[in-house]
């Protein structure tokens, strides 16, 4: 059974579960899994995400709030 085959079958097979303290102990088991599992970037990525704290720490973002502020009035202009 390939990987993508078993993960298919997992979410079908949880999907069916109606028990929550059951559902509780998976969601346990994935979180701790996913706590631990490294994330390999390539090069280019670990460049991006530098450069991006860079433009944070340099003040050259806009807060989401705001973004939200002016995309509701570029749309009510439309």
């Amino acid at each position: 059974m390939s990987t993508l085959e078993l993960k298919d079958m997992l979410i079908h097979r949880i999907a069916e579960i109606d028990d929550v303290q059951f559902l509780e102990a998976i969601k346990t088991i994935l979180d701790a899994k996913t706590e631990t599992q490294a994330i390999n970037l390539i090069q280019a990525q670990v460049q991006e995400i530098q450069a991006s704290r860079e433009d944070i720490a340099g003040g050259r973002f806009v807060d989401q709030d705001d973004l939200d502020t002016e995309y509701d009035a570029w749309r009510k202009r439309r």
